[in-house]
């Protein structure tokens, strides 16, 4: 059985790209425009992996992996990687993911052959919540 992704991002290009990319190394993937979007496809479930943009307007890619997290824990669901895509990596924002201790972390423009060995990495990682 194929590995699941979750994807959020605002921006269509970059979810088709991903998507694109992740289907042809034999993935299943989900994709979703928000952060409110994504915590409806989370509640359908299945997922082994989310990969989610970190700034995104109504609801930031930080903010949606913590509702994430948190829907996981209140319905005693197994907890679920995280990778962060951004072309923001110098800024506070960035910092606040880095908190998060999330399974990985990828700068845009990305570089295919690293994404691709952070998504496989992040597959193999025993998640646990602090």
């Amino acid at each position: 059985m194929s590995k699941s992704i979750l994807i959020i991002d605002d921006d269509k290009l970059i979810l088709m790209t991903l998507k694109r990319l992740l289907t042809k190394e034999g993935y299943k993937v989900t994709t979703a425009l928000s952060g409110l979007w994504a915590l409806k496809k989370i509640e359908e479930g299945g997922f082994d992996l989310i990969i989610s943009d970190i700034k995104m307007p109504e609801m930031d890619g930080i903010e949606t992996v913590k509702k994430i997290r948190e829907y996981l824990s209140q319905n005693n669901k197994k907890p679920i990687p995280e990778i962060f895509i951004t072309a923001y990596a110098k800024e506070d924002i960035y910092q606040k993911a880095l908190e998060l201790n999330a399974a990985g972390y990828i700068e845009k423009p990305f570089d295919i052959k690293s994404l691709l060995h952070t998504v496989r990495e992040a597959m193999e990682k025993q998640v646990h919540y602090d």
